[in-house]
């Protein structure tokens, strides 16, 4: 299980770079400063996954959950986004010291 969330954890943190570095070209070639949001990709991707994943969150919890919650998440660059998931799973993957306890 550990390494499953090492090797998701690197994935995750590939997406990060590549979508930093995407977020770096688009920001040299033009006059303006925008990064991608999460739910830019999300939308981009799969536009009725998003739709629908919103409903589903409305409908069993409260639309609050929706608005203050995952919509603020997925305004997050997609960099940061990906970034922090990547480094969460690093952290549940990582390996952990053995330590030896003698007891009298």
């Amino acid at each position: 299980m550990k390494a499953f969330a090492r090797f998701l954890a690197g994935f995750f943190l590939l997406v990060a770079v590549i979508f930093a570095v995407y977020d770096a070209t688009r920001v040299q070639t033009s006059d303006r400063f925008s990064l991608v949001s999460m739910s830019e990709t999300w939308s981009a991707v799969a536009p009725g996954s998003l739709k629908s994943a919103r409903e589903s969150v409305e409908r069993r919890t409260h639309t609050i959950v929706w608005t203050w919650g995952v919509a603020q998440v997925l305004r997050l660059p997609a960099w940061a986004f990906f970034g922090l998931l990547g480094l969460i799973m690093a952290y549940a993957g990582r390996r952990r010291r053995q330590v030896n306890v003698y007891a009298n």
